[in-house]
């Protein structure tokens, strides 16, 4: 079964909805899948180089005490997955295009989930600016990435042009809205669903994708 989980790596409840869709497959571990982490970018206008936190959650929010009400229940949510969300440790909002190249970078070994957990701590629980290319370069060697190549991948503008369009098609598939998984580019559920929900989902993928091979 081919899974597309379209993410952005500042988004809280893509954090969230990761744990409960691993939850999930572990559920069903003789079900085989194919997991394509796709890029959804929320603030493709952001200058690359990000901006102030606080400025950000003026914008977005009208300030940080709305901000923090807001954030209360994805914190609530998080911490039910394992997950401690800090976010008054977060001092910038990055553009996520150069996190997106570090996780197409590592799927050429197989390791994009390790990269996206990596990231998701290093933004939500430590407050890294994991839009800084310096900054991804650390976490990426941090986890055994040869450092010299991954220096050389991002500070070119290897990938930027296919992400780009994978953020587009994901708009002109309808997405509007993150995490969304699809499921045999047939079945689409977007939010940070809990495993019961997510169990239906990929059944009804199982079971209609044996009906198809039988017939």
């Amino acid at each position: 079964m081919r899974i597309d989980y379209v993410f952005d790596t500042v988004c809280p409840w893509c954090y969230v909805g990761k744990r409960r869709f691993e939850r999930a497959l572990g559920e069903r571990p003789d079900t085989r899948v194919d997991i394509r982490w796709r890029p959804f970018l929320l603030n493709p206008d952001l200058p690359l180089d990000g901006m102030d936190r606080r400025v950000y959650l003026e914008r977005k929010f009208g300030g940080a005490n709305r901000a923090k009400r807001i954030h209360a229940a994805v914190t609530q949510a998080g911490r039910a997955e394992g997950i401690e969300f800090a976010f008054d440790r977060i001092t910038r909002t990055p553009n996520t295009l150069h996190s997106h190249r570090l996780i197409r970078y590592a799927g050429r070994s197989g390791r994009e989930a390790e990269v996206v957990e990596a990231l998701y701590d290093a933004y939500f629980c430590r407050g890294r600016d994991i839009g800084s290319i310096e900054e991804l370069i650390a976490i990426g060697t941090g986890l055994g990435f040869d450092e010299t190549e991954l220096a050389t991948h991002l500070f070119s503008d290897s990938d930027v042009t296919a992400l780009l369009g994978e953020n587009a098609r994901a708009h002109r598939l309808g997405v509007n809205g993150v995490p969304c998984l699809i499921l045999d580019g047939l079945y689409a559920l977007a939010g940070a669903q809990e495993p019961d929900i997510l169990l239906r989902l990929i059944d009804i993928a199982r079971e209609n994708a044996i009906e198809a091979a039988l017939s």
